[in-house]
């Protein structure tokens, strides 16, 4: 990877490349504490609520604990999805010039990947997919396990390969621009930003994907074992 330095004059904006153009660009007079307090209390609550939520009984029993996290996690990615990832999908155009709360939200994490503040062809068709379609199914599969739907499994199974297939797309068209929209190695901007809060979203579903797939074989195999027995007691009477 070819080294980077930070000799190039700024061009009045924070984000790399730094010899990138951002018209009619307005810097945030919000702080990334204030914005970051936000994110992640809206999250905290959200994650609270879902486990009081998922407490209750479900179909005569309650719900194991990794169950209920899980479920956490889906109700964050649906707020994630719908509202901050929607927001960005109908309003990137807007988004340099804008002062919206969550316009600059955008805005502060574009300083660990430029490609949101320029509205990059990639991010806008993979964040429009994930907010239209990830996040109603996210909150979908929550539901589907309060009320013990047999497609549960199914939802949970699609819903995570969409998300690490997007993330593994993410990392890797960065990759192959040679990380050239971040300020490589930065503590904040590149390792928590770009790859730490990224990198959630490949972890967290393989894991619901190998749980998912556990399930949909289990269910699978007693069903090919019942189907089965009718045919062997046949057998056995016709002796």
């Amino acid at each position: 990877m070819a080294e980077k330095t930070s000799s190039a004059q700024p061009m009045g904006h924070p984000f790399w490349p730094r010899d990138m153009i951002i018209p009619n660009y307005k810097a945030n007079d919000r702080s990334m504490s204030e914005i970051l307090t936000f994110l992640f209390s809206v999250s905290g609550v959200l994650l609270v609520a879902a486990w009081v939520l998922t407490g209750n009984q479900v179909a005569g029993k309650k719900l194991s604990g990794w169950r209920r996290l899980a479920l956490c996690w889906f109700t964050v990615c649906g707020f994630i999805h719908c509202v901050i990832e929607g927001w960005f999908s109908f309003y990137y155009p807007v988004i340099p010039e804008d002062q919206s709360f969550l316009s600059q939200l955008w805005k502060e994490y574009s300083k660990g990947d430029s490609r949101y503040i320029i509205a990059d062809n990639f991010t806008v068709c993979m964040e429009t997919v994930t907010a239209c379609f990830w996040g109603p199914f996210s909150l979908w599969i929550v539901v589907a396990f309060l009320y013990n739907h047999s497609y549960r499994f199914v939802l949970q199974l699609i819903v995570s390969l969409g998300q690490l297939y997007g993330a593994v797309l993410y990392f890797y068209t960065e990759h192959r621009d040679d990380y050239m929209h971040s300020e490589f190695g930065h503590p904040i901007y590149f390792w928590f930003y770009f790859t730490f809060m990224n990198f959630l979203w490949i972890v967290i579903p393989f894991i619901l994907i190998v749980d998912s797939w556990s399930q949909l074989s289990s269910t699978q195999a007693l069903s090919d074992s019942t189907k089965d027995k009718p045919k062997a007691q046949k057998g056995k009477k016709s002796h």
